[in-house]
């Protein structure tokens, strides 16, 4: 076991696919982008195949952004197979296209699995896209289809909050008419 107490960025690059694919059409390029993981301590265990990075935890990769209090990475063969990032909240920010509003989101814990590109935000989850807003306590992005999930399955208790704002009128049109 290593365990380092400083600022890893340079290290953290060999932790490479932490949210590897696009949340909702998300920029392409961004999952073929290194990444950087910053934190105040890392620990890998290379035995179980697991890393634990501690302490104002900011991760980039393209245009994706993930602040949380911790991050936990679970590798199977080498590659990282479930990503596990919590926070009060932990939160994320990412562009679509260029020139299109960032999806914001936030969770108390959020999951990624990228061989399957899926991004679930668990607990107090909200996610804010152009002009409307999700809230439930559970939150599902599939990145491949681009398809948002909301609520859970098993359970009517916790419903799902929408608002869907009305897009702003165009004032070059109202002027001409």
């Amino acid at each position: 076991m290593i365990q380092k107490n400083n600022n890893l960025t340079a290290g953290a690059i060999v932790f490479v696919m932490l949210l590897g694919s696009q949340v909702a059409n998300a920029l392409e390029s961004d999952s073929e982008q290194p990444i950087t993981i910053d934190s105040n301590t890392a620990t890998y265990d290379d035995a179980k195949g697991v890393s634990i990075y501690t302490g104002n935890v900011l991760s980039v990769q393209g245009s994706i952004r993930v602040n949380s209090d911790r991050l936990v990475v679970y590798f199977i063969e080498g590659n990282p197979e479930k990503l596990v990032f919590t926070g009060v909240p932990a939160k994320f920010r990412q562009t679509p296209n260029p020139g299109e509003e960032d999806i914001i989101g936030q969770a108390l814990t959020g999951e990624y699995y990228p061989k399957k590109n899926l991004l679930v935000l668990i607990d107090q989850a909200i996610v804010w896209q152009g002009n409307g807003t999700y809230s439930s306590k559970l939150i599902e992005y599939d990145s491949k289809n681009a398809i948002v999930k909301a609520g859970e399955k098993t359970s009517d208790s916790k419903r799902v909050h929408v608002v869907l704002q009305p897009k702003p009128k165009d004032k070059t049109k109202e002027e001409s008419n």
